[in-house]
């Protein structure tokens, strides 16, 4: 490769813009010494991680009325990069749907609670895509209306709790993970849950760009944005 020895150059004008097209064809940032300082040109592209809370994401779909499934998933997080953006990596961050059995609150009896969890084998299958998986906890029975009149309660008069356990843990992880080792540029995140701020911080504190994602009609989280780089609204995708 030739090599360009700017501090001999004659023409200074022209050798800054001839080491300019030389360093468009590279994909690593390139330095130059130009011999009052250090040029760096980097390329435009940014490297990016999606990050999607499922429980977060599952909730704005189907108030939008559509379909919960793992194509429209993936049309979602593709939506959330734009054209300087460069894809790495799909994070999704769910919990398989609970199994088991409980007690009814009123009459006692058994309920069994089955579930096909295939749908989040099918959505690890797809390009880029890599799941992550949390617990769901069972946490009881509560009235599907208050106030609640004893006399005339019954099993149908409740409705099952459940709580995710370990997803804003494994997205705190993923996050510094890829921060510490500096193998990306900026972190795209769909989630409102505030208890990711701590790796937020971590993030920028890295030198990463968090952009935190809001679809129409969404609650914008203060918390959030105020330790997002970028808040970048985002049109939800036709199914």
């Amino acid at each position: 490769m030739r090599r360009l020895d700017f501090g001999r150059t004659k023409n200074h004008s022209l050798s800054i813009r001839y080491a300019r097209r030389r360093a468009t064809h590279y994909k690593k940032p390139l330095a130059l010494n130009m011999g009052r300082g250090v040029f760096s040109f980097r390329g435009s592209m940014k490297k990016v991680v999606v990050l999607i809370d499922g429980g977060h994401a599952r909730v704005l779909v189907r108030q939008h009325n559509v379909a919960y499934n793992p194509d429209y998933i993936e049309k979602l997080a593709h939506a959330c990069v734009i054209a300087d953006e460069d894809l790495i990596r799909v994070l999704y961050y769910d919990c398989a749907l609970f199994e088991g059995d409980v007690p009814l609150p009123v009459s006692g009896q058994t309920k069994s609670y089955t579930a096909n969890n295939n749908w989040l084998r099918e959505l690890g299958k797809k390009d880029f895509f890599a799941i992550r998986l949390g617990i769901l906890k069972f946490r009881g029975f509560k009235p599907k209306r208050t106030p609640i009149t004893p006399a005339t309660l019954s099993d149908s008069d409740f409705q099952p709790v459940f709580e995710q356990k370990g997803v804003d843990m494994r997205i705190g992880l993923d996050i510094a993970s890829y921060s510490d080792s500096r193998s990306v540029d900026r972190f795209i995140i769909v989630t409102a849950d505030t208890d990711c701020v701590p790796a937020f911080k971590h993030a920028r504190k890295a030198g990463i760009q968090v952009v935190l994602v809001q679809f129409p009609n969404s609650r914008q989280v203060g918390e959030l944005m105020e330790h997002a780089d970028i808040c970048r609204q985002v049109a939800f995708p036709p199914a």
